[in-house]
């Protein structure tokens, strides 16, 4: 957009703020570092129709694609930052998006170590009621939507991210049909205690069945991210 479009946009009230952020980290031998980021880029996308049929306008921002990334420690590409800058970071470019004149910001994340999603609601911690929201999956309200790979917690690359990265067309490597299954919840290592991929025995980056994955689960699960997102910012906005 330019400047002229957002400015004409923002005369017609209420319009929403859809902030992708994500993680650049190793997912496997057959996705892309972007895999949280493109996945909170596609909710984005397939939410903003829904807000405008609720009457909420919605543009989608330009994505963060930096978060914190501890557990991939070790992995080439692992590219991470600190939770107090992510933190930081998140909440100038929300102020800044609501001093512009959008009424509300919805952060969309979709990178789940859980650092990272306190770092990301704690940029929005204070500010006035209605303002913003966080639309990500690690909430039992929303992740008991998801599959059942998703809900066993063996799901970092495997069938649930690999499917949705195959809706979103955005170069899943052909290996992935050849990838075995790795049983191994990557959230109960978490609460074990676990700090690494390595430590919780994900050598390649990844859990789960990613050879099983199809663009239609994908499609599908897309479905009930918008609707997260859409919730979300409706809730929030209405509280406000």
């Amino acid at each position: 957009m330019t400047t002229a479009e957002v400015r004409a946009l923002l005369a017609a009230p209420p319009v929403a703020a859809l902030l992708p952020v994500g993680s650049t980290e190793p997912h496997g031998p057959h996705l892309p570092l972007a895999t949280d980021v493109i996945i909170s880029e596609v909710a984005c996308e397939r939410a903003v129709g829904r807000l405008e049929a609720a009457g909420i306008g919605a543009v989608i921002a330009p994505s963060v694609p930096y978060g914190v990334t501890d557990y991939a420690a070790g992995f080439a590409g692992a590219i991470g930052v600190p939770a107090a800058a992510l933190t930081a970071f998140l909440r100038a470019v929300v102020e800044r998006l609501l001093g512009d004149g959008f009424t509300h910001v919805c952060l969309v994340n979709n990178h789940l170590e859980p650092a990272h999603d306190a770092a990301v609601r704690a940029a929005i911690e204070g500010l006035p009621a209605g303002a913003a929201s966080v639309a990500c999956p690690l909430t039992r309200r929303w992740g008991r939507t998801l599959s059942a790979e998703f809900k066993s917690g063996a799901c970092h690359a495997g069938r649930y991210e690999t499917s949705l990265v195959l809706a979103a067309d955005r170069a899943v490597r052909a290996s992935y049909k050849d990838l075995p299954s790795l049983d191994v919840s990557l959230s109960r290592a978490i609460l074990e205690g676990k700090a690494t991929f390595a430590e919780i025995g994900m050598p390649d980056a990844y859990t789960g069945a990613p050879s099983e994955a199809t663009s239609a689960e994908g499609d599908a699960l897309y479905e009930r991210l918008a609707e997260m997102v859409v919730r979300e910012v409706s809730e929030a906005a209405g509280a406000g």
